[in-house]
Formats: structure tokens, sequence, C-alpha cells
């Protein structure tokens, strides 16, 4: 097609590029152009596609249901209202959640592209890419801690009676007492307060403490040191608890050979990258929803299942006039659903070029939000069923976090008939959930240095190597006996403040700088049509807003972590605050970076800074050509600022 002269001049160097070579590079990055006919079909032959569109499904499925759905969810909906609890936090899945999970699918799916990549569009925040890829790596580090302990019960579990089910191991204490013998009053899991012992995607990274919690709820009146069964498994065995984060303690040999295992199965389940954990998900991803429903009927059959559900789901709607009740509904919806890790922009990255991730968007959030409402029936079931047995209101057997599934639940397990069956049930679901979020997290990193890296180009098999041995090798720290405390470490601040901000600059840059008329053309490029108005003023202004003002709510009420009576020291908390930290600064210092390493006077070069990266666009030679011929053509388009 040949351009007229006002349509040369109006052309940006974006449109300018010839794309004489399918790998141009710029900056040392890579662009996942392929080498396709034009006339060929959408596949990226260079860079690769989800064998079928479902495996893209059941992939965000698996990334987006984790294990706050299972223990963390539930326990918010009932101390924030029950069934009351489920207005706002439908009304931020609305306005928050799914704008969200919508812009990262498009901007993965146009681009091919991951995070440290995908911010070609507007160099000027290219540092937004690094800091995601920065807290993916923390928590991929630490996430699969959870999975190793996972793997560890799910090989006691193995064993009749369960070794968590009475006082008479190696192990126990005098102090060892089952549930209801000797005990003047039920406790919950709370050797320390469960409630401030979160994860960023397993639960949310900043919360307030928590009614029912032990380390804050002296009307429990427990007798001093007396510990269940699971409660001295957990501390005693599993992790052999030494007396703080400076005391080392050496390594738990057992924790470090389920975490080498832990690491062999993510390695092998995408060792040939989509092709291998695109169909491990149709495992992964729906084997819990089955153990779920058995679980849900088990539960539904136990003395007290009846009182612990109504407890669960009774609508208390005078909560909705608390500012807090708002926040941490919008905070759950934001975390659970994983957005604004990277993750969910690295698997849209291999659909191919017209993949209707409209649909996606659209119906993953709603899954992701009825299953943890689902959980919460089998969660609490199980909470009614143990609070009959110990003769106390339901409200005083509530527990949440790693609290209720290593300790409580195992517990209520260990007195049903056929125990041993279903604790392997149990953690089986526990860690096909756990290594659902684990595959879409490793593949983040992986991708991000191949797309980002020329040099690595085609040596994805060694970066998978290096990036997990690298990862396995870092995890030791959490096998020691002290690794409890560097887990609660990394887990309360790695991604406390940044994945918020990230969040805002998605929807500020692409709405205002990259242009909201652009992203919906691109859009429509894509799926065939464009999505309505209402769109735009979301991610525009309504979505930032929300994100802004929890950002806003976890900055004022955040404060340093304890476990139980046990305070860390000073180096700790720098050491956590080095973590918060170290995935925020990429943004200014990549800010100044481009502002200076470009010509012209300040003006010229915050302009030239915040235009897409030569080489930007969809990465088949078909679509990248009609993109730039129908840029130059459309006259909405070259009006836009």
């Amino acid at each position: 097609m040949a351009l007229s002269t006002d349509q040369e001049n109006k052309m940006t160097d974006l449109e300018k590029e010839p794309f004489k070579d399918p790998h141009y590079v710029e900056d040392g990055a890579t662009a996942t152009f392929s080498e396709s006919n034009p006339d060929s079909s959408d596949e990226n032959k260079q860079r690769g596609n989800w064998g079928k569109e479902i495996d893209f499904f059941f992939s965000c499925i698996g990334y987006a249901v984790g294990l706050g759905n299972i223990w963390r969810f539930p326990y918010l909906c009932m101390r924030n209202g029950g069934g009351a609890f489920l207005i706002p936090y439908f009304f931020f899945l609305v306005i928050g959640g799914v704008p969200l999970f919508f812009i990262e699918l498009y901007i993965g799916q146009f681009s091919s592209r991951s995070p440290l990549a995908v911010w070609d569009m507007c160099p000027l925040f290219k540092g937004t890419g690094w800091g995601m890829t920065i807290v993916s790596l923390f928590f991929s580090i630490y996430y699969q801690v959870i999975v190793t302990w996972v793997i560890y019960y799910l090989g006691m579990s193995f064993q009749n009676p369960l070794p968590w089910s009475h006082c008479n191991n190696e192990w126990n204490t005098p102090n060892c007492s089952k549930r209801g013998e000797n005990r003047t009053t039920f406790n919950d899991t709370s050797f320390f307060n469960y409630s401030n012992f979160n994860s960023s995607i397993v639960q949310y990274a900043v919360s307030t403490p928590a009614a029912g919690s032990l380390a804050n709820d002296s009307a429990l009146n427990r007798s001093a040191n007396v510990m269940t069964p699971a409660e001295e498994f957990w501390q005693y065995n599993a992790l052999e608890m030494s007396s703080g984060i400076d005391s080392t303690g050496g390594l738990r040999w057992q924790l470090v050979v389920c975490h080498l295992v832990g690491w062999l199965v993510v390695f092998l389940c995408v060792i040939k990258g989509i092709k291998t954990s695109g169909k491990v998900v149709y495992v992964t991803a729906t084997v819990p929803y089955v153990f779920l429903v058995i679980l849900l009927i088990r539960g539904c059959t136990l003395p007290g299942a009846t009182e612990g559900i109504i407890y669960y789901i009774k609508p208390d709607f005078s909560k909705l006039l608390e500012f807090r009740i708002w926040a941490e509904a919008c905070l759950q919806i934001f975390y659970s659903l994983g957005t604004a890790w990277g993750g969910l922009i690295t698997m849209a990255s291999y659909n191919t070029f017209h993949h209707n991730f409209y649909r996606d968007a659209i119906t993953v959030p709603i899954i992701n939000c009825l299953t943890s409402f689902t959980a919460g029936f089998v969660v609490f079931s199980v909470i009614g069923f143990m609070a009959k047995e110990a003769g106390v209101p339901v409200k005083d057997a509530i527990t949440s976090g790693p609290g209720l599934a290593f300790i409580a639940y195992p517990e209520a397990i260990s007195q049903l008939p056929f125990s041993p069956a279903w604790a392997v049930l149990f953690f089986v679901m526990l860690l096909t959930i756990g290594l659902d979020t684990q595959f879409a997290t490793f593949e983040t990193l992986v991708s991000g240095i191949v797309d980002r890296f020329r040099a690595f180009r085609g040596k994805k098999f060694l970066v998978m190597i290096g990036v997990g041995s690298f990862e396995a090798l870092i995890g030791l720290v959490f096998m020691t006996r002290a690794g409890i405390y560097h887990f609660q470490i990394w887990d309360w601040y790695s991604g406390a403040f940044s994945v918020m901000i990230f969040a805002v600059l998605e929807c500020l840059v692409l709405s205002y700088i990259y242009g909201g008329k652009r992203l919906f053309y691109e859009i429509e490029m894509m799926i065939g049509y464009r999505p309505n108005f209402g769109w735009r003023i979301l991610l525009g202004g309504v979505t930032p807003a929300s994100m802004f003002v929890c950002l806003a709510y976890a900055t004022m009420t955040f404060s340093s972590p304890n476990y139980g009576e046990y305070f860390y020291p000073e180096w700790a908390k720098i050491m956590g605050w080095m973590l918060a930290v170290f995935s925020i600064l990429p943004i200014p210092g990549f800010f100044i970076y481009e502002l200076v390493r470009t010509k012209g006077s300040p003006l010229e070069r915050l302009k030239h800074s915040v235009r897409p990266a030569a080489g930007w666009g969809p990465a088949i030679d078909k679509n990248r050509k009609g993109y730039i011929y129908d840029l130059v053509d459309s006259v909405e388009l070259t009006e836009m600022a």
C-alpha cells in the first residue's frame, strides 16, 4: 500500500520501522517476531503457542486459583459479615479484578512478550516490567517452600495412625494433649497469629489482626504450654523450629529432599515449555475441584457441620459500614487473581493473535471467586465439626493461613474414619493447587530472560536449569530450622506494596500515555470488535483509583510482623524492607536511564521515551504489517495524543 506524503509525516518512529529483520534488537532486547509467511496461520513458530485454547484457559484457572482460595477467603468472609462480605467482594471483582485481568491478557497476547519485554510499548516505564519479574522471583522462591511442606505432609500421610493424631511419638513433649483432654477451653492453631501470616498471592500482603487469633485473643485462656499433637508435629517434627531467626540450627534434611523433589516436579512439567505445562494443567487445574467436592460431601455429613456453615454465611450487613471491610475485599480480589505479577502477561503471550481473550478475562475471575466461596463450605463444615467435638462455639475454632492447612485441617482429618486416605486426598489437592501457580510464575522468569536478552535466544532449556538451580539454592535458607522465620519475613515484605504500584501504572500508562483509542483499536484487531466504552472508564479512572486507595490503606495499616511472642531483630526488619523496595527501584531507575540516553531537549526526550520502541507490535509478520498500515490510515488513531 502506497503512503501519501501527509501520512508519512504523521508516522511515528514505530510506523517507519521497515521490518526487514524478523529479529530486530534494541538495547539487548529481542523482539519475538516469527519468520512465518504472511499468509500462514497465527502460529508463532519462533516463540511457540499453546497447543489448544483450552490449555491457556486451564492454565489461567490454575494460576488464579491458589491456596488463598482455601485458607484465606473463607476466614475473611466469616469475620467481615459472612454473606454480606460477598457484596464488596463481587463489587471489586467487577471494578478492579476483571479490568486488570483483561488488560494483562491484552498486552501479553498483542505483543507475544513477557513482562521484561512488553514494556517496550512505553520505554519510560520499562522498570515496571523488571519490577514484576523481581517480585515473581521472590514469590517463586518462597512459594516453593509451601509446596515443600505439602510434599512432606503428603509423605507422612501414608501412615496409620497419622503421626499428628496422637502424643506417642518421639518428638512429643509432656505438654502434648489431644483436644478436649485436660483443657478448659478450645483453642485454635494459635502458636502465633496466623491472621498476620500472609502471602501476597496465597492470601494478601497486608492485613490487620484478626479476632479469634491466638496471639491477640486472651479470651481463649489457653493452659500454659499445652499443645495438640498436630501443633507439636508442625513445630517439633516438620519444622524442628529454632529459637529465632538468629539461630539457624542447620538444615532439615527431610525438608531438603522434599524441596528438591518439588523442584524436580516443576522442572519436569515445564521442561518443554507450555507444550508440556499446558497438558499438565488438565490434571492440576481440575483435580482440586474433584477433591473439593469429595471433601465437601464428607464435611457436610460431619456432626456440627451445619453450625459451621451457618456461621460462615450468616450475613451481618452492619459490617458494610466499616471501611476496613471494603479495603480487605479489594485486596483479596487483587491478590487472589494474581494480577500485576507478570504471570498473566506471560501466559497470554503464548496465545495466537486472534484468540478471544475477552471471554477468558470474564470467565476465569468469576470461576476463581466461586471457587473461593465454595471452599468456604468445605472449610467451615470441618471447623463446625472441630468446635462440636471440643464443645465450644464455632468462633473459637476459627483459623486461617498455614495454620489451617498444616495444623487445624490435619487434626480434623485425623479424627475421621480411614483418616490416612482423607489426609492423602487433602494434601494432593493442596499440591496440585500449589504447582499450578508455580508453573506460571517460573515460566514468567524464564520467558522474561529469553525474550529480553538475545544471547539466550534458543537456549530456553539452559535458562530453565539456571533459574531453577538458583531458586532451589536460595530456597535452602527456608529448609533450616530457622526457615519459618525467614519465610514469614519474605512473605510479609516482598510484595507488600510493589504489585499495587504496578497495577496503578499499568492502567494509567495504557490509558493516557499509550492511548485508550490505540489500545481498543488493537483489541479490535485481535478479537474483531471493540469492548464498550465502560472499559475505558474503568481502566482510565475507577480501577486505578480503587488500587490507589488499597495501596494507601495497606501503607497506613502496615506493621512489622511477629511470630507469636517472638519479635524480629532490627536486621531482619531491614532485610524485609530491602525486599520490599528492591522491586520498586527499577521504576525510577529506568525512568532516569531512558531520559538520559535519549538526545534532544528535555521535552523531546520525554516525548521520545513514551513512544513505543522500534520493533513494537504484533509478533507475526502478517499481523504486524496489517497493524502498521491500518494505524496510518486510521483518522481516529492518527489524532491520538
